[in-house]
Formats: structure tokens, C-alpha cells, sequence
């Protein structure tokens, strides 16, 4: 029984200390406020209020620092919700829930949406931003829900990592499409609406076969 999805990680995320949370701090004031290029680790230490060793020290460079940063403001946040949530329950319930969680902490998240925000505007100029973007957040939630799908055959899922990449992928366009690109004014989705159609995707397979087994 797949109970514990963070412990499958092949990188799990490292413990915070209070040191490295109060630079995350300092960091996140100055990333998204100058944006990745004028960011620099004399102002990001200045921001925290360490020396710039210090912030050396624990995050090497600068990429460094920013993928600690992704990991902050989204993974930490998603996989709280593996943590907390009971991964062996029913699949219709379970997965809803985690969807909705995933709406309410990390598209609520003003940091959050300011960081992606940051990562589409840089993407051209700094590719590897939205690459480390996509590693840390994108496959990493993929590995997560495949896993679980792979522990629920009765779900009847033929391919558990494309279903995967439906599953986190609809809700991460639905954030960049309705909290970034105005959707909210010009073509407004409701969440009840997204997570209704995407659980009928997810749950399709098992409906079809209890339906022909009913039948017969």
C-alpha cells in the first residue's frame, strides 16, 4: 500500500533551518522585486540581514538559492499535503481533496503566483530557470502521482504517469490561466467545475468497468 509518497522520492526535500529560512526570506523580497537578473547575493544578504558567506555557505550560488526557493514556495507546500493526507483511502475522495488543497495553498499564494510569474517573464533570457522550474516542481509532483496510481489498479489505469501528468498538469494551467493570464476576467472558470471534469477523467476507467459489470 502506497502510504508515504515522500519517502519514494529520489530527492526528498532537506530540512530548513532557521538560518536558511531567514535568507529564503531576505531571498524572496529581492527575487521578486528585481527579478533574477538584478538579483544579486549582496542584496539578498542585506535583505536577510547575513553576511554574504553566510548565504554562500548554504546555498553555493545563485541558481542554488533559487531552486532552495522553488522548493519554498511550492514543493514544500505540495508535499505537506502528501504528508497529511491519508494516501490510502478512497481514490475518488483522496485525490479531490488533494486537488483542492493544492488550489487553496498554492494558487492562493501570492508568493507563489509572483515566483511563476518571475519564471515565465525570465524564461527566455534564463531557460534554465524554467527548467529547474519544471525538475523541481513538474516532475517531481508527476513521480508523486503516478506512484499512487500505480498503488490503485482498481482504478484501471493503463498509463499511471500520463494520467499523472493530466492530473497535476490541468491544475497547474488552470493556475497560470485564470491567476496570470486574467482568465478570472475574460473566460472564468469555476474550481468546482475543473475538479469535477478532471475526476470524471481520472475515475473514468473504473466507472466503465463496474458499469459493464453491472450490466451483465
Amino acid at each position: 500500500m502506497f502510504k508515504n509518497p515522500s519517502s519514494q522520492l529520489e530527492n526528498p526535500l532537506p530540512v530548513i533551518t532557521p538560518k536558511q529560512e531567514q535568507i529564503l526570506q531576505g531571498a524572496i523580497r529581492v527575487f521578486l522585486k528585481e527579478g533574477y537578473a538584478r538579483t544579486s547575493m549582496d542584496r539578498v544578504s542585506a535583505s536577510a540581514g547575513v553576511s554574504k558567506q553566510t548565504v554562500y555557505s548554504h546555498f553555493q550560488d545563485k541558481e542554488g538559492l533559487f531552486k532552495a526557493l522553488i522548493e519554498r514556495l511550492t514543493l514544500a507546500c505540495f508535499q505537506s499535503i502528501f504528508c497529511t493526507e491519508e494516501l490510502h483511502g478512497e481514490p475518488a475522495i483522496l485525490l479531490r481533496q488533494v486537488a483542492e488543497i493544492y488550489l487553496t495553498k498554492v494558487a492562493d499564494n501570492p508568493d507563489y503566483l509572483a515566483l511563476l510569474r518571475l519564471i515565465i517573464t525570465e524564461s527566455q533570457n534564463f531557460p534554465e530557470l524554467a527548467k529547474l522550474y519544471t525538475q523541481t516542481v513538474v516532475q517531481r509532483g508527476r513521480q508523486i502521482l503516478s506512484q499512487y496510481f500505480a498503488s490503485h489498479p482498481e482504478l484501471e489505469i493503463t498509463d499511471p504517469e500520463a494520467m499523472a501528468h493530466i492530473f497535476f498538469g490541468s491544475l497547474v494551467s488552470y493556475v497560470i490561466v485564470q491567476e496570470i493570464l486574467y482568465g478570472k476576467e475574460l473566460t472564468f472558470l469555476s474550481r468546482d467545475r475543473l475538479l469535477d471534469s478532471l475526476m470524471n477523467v481520472v475515475m473514468s476507467q473504473s466507472l466503465n468497468t463496474v458499469g459493464a459489470t453491472t450490466v451483465y
